[in-house]
C-alpha cells in the first residue's frame, strides 16, 4: 500500500511542478494539480509569500491528514516541507498532529 501511495503522490507532485496533467488526479481532497498549484509559490523557496486566498480555499477543503502521509517526499519534488506544512496555520486552520515537523 505504501508504494502505491508513494507513486500516486509522485505522480501529482511531478505533474503539479512541470504544469502538465490536464486529466483529473484526486488526492485527499484535492482534484487537480491545477488546484495544487495556487499554493506553489506559498510553499517554495526561502522565504515565500503568505498563501492567496485561492491557495486556502484548496487547503481548507482538503483531507489534510491525508496529505501529511505524504510530506517525507515533498522534498524529492522541490518543495520544502515546512512552507509545506505550515500552509494550515496561514490559511487559518489547526494543523494536524501528523503534520507537525519534528
Amino acid at each position: 500500500m505504501a508504494k502505491v501511495h508513494w507513486l500516486v503522490a509522485t505522480t501529482l507532485l511531478v505533474a503539479l511542478l512541470l504544469g502538465g496533467a490536464q486529466k483529473a488526479v484526486s488526492l485527499c481532497g484535492i482534484d487537480s494539480p491545477k488546484q495544487l498549484d495556487l499554493c506553489r509559490e506559498a510553499i517554495t523557496g526561502k522565504y515565500p509569500p503568505k498563501p492567496k486566498e485561492k491557495c486556502c480555499a484548496v487547503i481548507r477543503h482538503a483531507n489534510l491528514t491525508c496529505l501529511c502521509g505524504y510530506k517525507s517526499l515533498l522534498p524529492s519534488v522541490g518543495i520544502n516541507p515546512t512552507n509545506a506544512l505550515a500552509l494550515p496555520r496561514k490559511c487559518g486552520l489547526k494543523t494536524p498532529r501528523q503534520c507537525k515537523v519534528a
